[in-house]
């Protein structure tokens, strides 16, 4: 059991948790000298999350009117092509 969780934690439980806690001291001392606050990471992460969203969305559509865009060109072009294939092979 104590080996698997030195695995699972990369090294013994105590030391990786001093080492996480002394990180996390001097993180949270740089982010609050440059005045930067864990809502303000919690905001901008869940804007950017929404903006992904919307844009998602919107690539969706621009291609869904480019789709339409092209087939309007296309699908006659292909008719005709067919239709002109017809007489010289056959139904196929």
């Amino acid at each position: 059991m104590t080996h698997a969780l030195q695995r699972f934690f990369g090294g013994p439980p105590g030391w990786v948790l001093i080492r996480l806690l002394v990180i996390s001291l001097i993180v949270g001392l740089v982010l609050s000298a440059l005045n930067i606050h864990p809502l303000d990471i919690a905001y901008r992460l869940q804007d950017m999350v929404f903006s992904l969203w919307d844009r998602g969305f919107e690539a969706v559509a621009v291609a869904g009117r480019w789709l339409v865009l092209g087939a309007i060109v296309v699908i006659p072009i292909w008719l005709i092509l067919r239709i002109l294939n017809m007489g010289r092979r056959g139904p196929y």
